[in-house]
């Protein structure tokens, strides 16, 4: 497998510099900055992954507000003792985006939020206590428990949240193809966590977290 320095001495060929290469790489939040946002922040973020999947981020983002209000400002109790009426009461609105399976998804979400709220304190709790070294484990928990998670949702996400984690772009799975770890985008267990020990290892050398590894590892692909 190719050294990590390989990689980070590539990407800044094609960035130009260390310098450009630092000022494009996601920052990952610390355990204490996870626990410190209300279980409410998750759900909206999750929420909004989930309707931004397919659709222009921006169109979801200027909507956002309006699904704040409409949503009880994503309060977890509240969202997941919706009723039908409350509902069919969203589908309704205009002002939202009326996508029938990602609008259930929110009252399904908002259980699973306030499940591991109980078990672990608080929902960042949960994620903050999660090691970074089988982040793909994270992913199979989201997809499992959790509703339209699957897929890139669950490691985006957590990537907007500020949980560290890698993501398998098309230019970082060109990478791991082209180093033989991997013959397709992953999705097998198998796979994943033939992934997973990669980034263990590029951590290993270079000390950075896993955001940053996989960031680095899309900048040496000829899209940069």
């Amino acid at each position: 497998m190719i050294a990590f320095d390989e990689i980070l001495q590539t990407a800044i060929l094609h960035k130009g510099s260390l310098a450009a290469v630092e000022q494009d790489l996601p920052v990952a939040l610390s355990d204490a900055q996870l626990k410190a946002q209300p279980d409410a922040f998750y759900l909206s973020e999750m929420t909004r992954r989930i309707f931004r999947a397919g659709l222009k981020h921006s169109l979801v983002d200027n909507k956002w507000p309006a699904f704040e209000v409409a949503c009880f400002q994503f309060n977890p109790l509240a969202c997941a003792h919706m009723s039908d009426e409350k509902y069919d009461e969203l589908m309704a609105n205009r002002e939202l985006i009326r996508h029938a399976g990602k609008m259930r998804a929110i009252r399904n979400n908002a259980a699973m939020v306030l499940h591991k709220a109980r078990e672990h304190g608080s929902f960042g709790a949960y994620l903050a206590g999660w090691p970074s070294d089988n982040i793909v484990g994270l992913w199979r928990e989201l997809k499992k428990e959790g509703t339209q998670l699957g897929g890139m949702s669950g490691a985006r996400f957590l990537r907007m949240v500020g949980k560290d984690t890698f993501l398998l772009t098309d230019d970082v799975v060109a990478v791991l193809k082209a180093q033989g770890v991997i013959s397709k985008a992953p999705s097998s267990l198998k796979d994943l966590a033939a992934v997973q020990v990669v980034f263990n290892d590029w951590q290993a050398q270079s000390g950075l977290p896993m955001c940053q590894l996989s960031r680095i590892a899309s900048m040496t692909a000829a899209s940069w």
